[in-house]
């Protein structure tokens, strides 16, 4: 079996402890484990960079023909006698790379980061097409949210068929503007829509996100988007969560006249979130879980230091309580650790 460093410091350390617990007889353990081929170079791992690397570098290009001003107006020149042609050949461009990228996947029997890229490319023409067209048909009205709604059926449809998480991203991330842009657009673009600002919109719409993922995880998990998905939920969730811990269910102007205590249920709400997302990602050993909370309850602590004890606490101090009590927190938890492996 050909492993990486990582995986056979894993299955080695295994074997061992299974030949300690009798599981394994000596000559069993020096079979698997000799059965075991470190390879030199993870080339997965060094292709999926390079294609990400090479796709960064595509997206820095473009955003490097936009600043151009001077190219752009050659450009515009050139498409300036038709504007259906300023959609319809973007389109075609996008259609072929779907077509490219799908006729891929049915030659070739593993999945290869080149045919990601490939789609990306058609995610790129079809963002230019839809641009095309909101130029094309707009009125004034700013309703843009149809746009985003027809790149999410596009993109939707494009990583689910083709298994592409990159695709699929672009898709949760285009269902995400379109909810912002149709919520702003049926409040007036006021600072509330049923009684909720921004975040307070995204944390139901994390929060459904994630209810759906856990719902279609069998499909999602056989498409190879369930990592995504649940990834996507949680940005959406706990980038809510922190802005509402900050903000509150406020607009601006009302904003700034809130005291710290009126603020302070939102910062509550926002650890008791990544708590309970560390304490299932414990149960469950996940470790998508484990990192969001971890990180998101370190970005609470940090932005309630700054709000409460940046002028008022010994920067020494809070940081040595800080420290004390997750020491705490990990004598205990290293307690029932070490109680479990003697009761077995």
């Amino acid at each position: 079996m050909n492993v990486t460093r990582k995986q056979e410091r894993l299955l080695r350390r295994a074997l061992a402890e299974w030949q300690q617990e009798g599981a394994l007889t000596p000559d069993e353990h020096q079979r698997l484990a000799g059965s075991l081929k470190r390879v030199a170079m993870d080339w997965q791992r060094l292709s999926r960079y390079a294609f990400w690397t090479a796709i960064a570098c595509v997206i820095i290009a473009i955003g490097s023909l936009f600043a151009d001003s001077e190219l752009m107006a050659r450009i515009i020149d050139f498409f300036a006698f038709s504007s259906l042609a300023r959609i319809g050949l973007p389109a075609l461009a996008a259609v072929l790379f779907y077509l490219w990228g799908f006729s891929r996947q049915r030659r070739e029997n593993q999945w290869h980061y080149s045919t990601e890229a490939i789609l990306f490319l058609g995610v790129f023409f079809t963002a230019i097409a839809l641009w095309q067209l909101g130029e094309r048909l707009d009125t004034g009205s700013g309703h843009i949210a149809p746009l985003f709604l027809a790149g999410c059926a596009v993109y939707g449809l494009v990583g689910f068929v083709g298994r592409s998480g990159l695709v699929w991203l672009f898709f949760l991330l285009s269902l995400g503007n379109w909810f912002g842009a149709e919520t702003g657009y049926m409040s007036g673009w006021g600072a509330y829509w049923l009684g909720m600002n921004y975040p307070v919109r995204f944390i139901f719409f994390g929060g459904a996100l994630l209810a759906l993922c856990w719902w279609l995880r069998r499909m999602l998990r056989k498409r190879h988007l369930y990592t995504t998905s649940k990834a996507m939920g949680l940005t959406y969730l706990f980038v809510a969560l922190w802005i509402m811990s900050i903000f509150g269910n406020y607009d601006i102007d009302n904003w700034y006249g809130t005291s710290r205590a009126m603020l302070l249920p939102w910062a509550l709400l926002f650890a008791v979130a990544a708590v309970v997302c560390i304490y299932i990602s414990l149960k469950t050993d996940d470790g998508m879980l484990r990192g969001f909370g971890l990180t998101f309850l370190g970005i609470n602590l940090y932005t309630r230091y700054f709000e409460y004890f940046w002028d008022g606490m010994n920067k020494v101090l809070f940081f040595l309580i800080l420290a004390a009590s997750l020491a705490g927190i990990g004598r205990y938890a290293e307690r029932i650790w070490h109680g479990g492996n003697g009761s077995k």
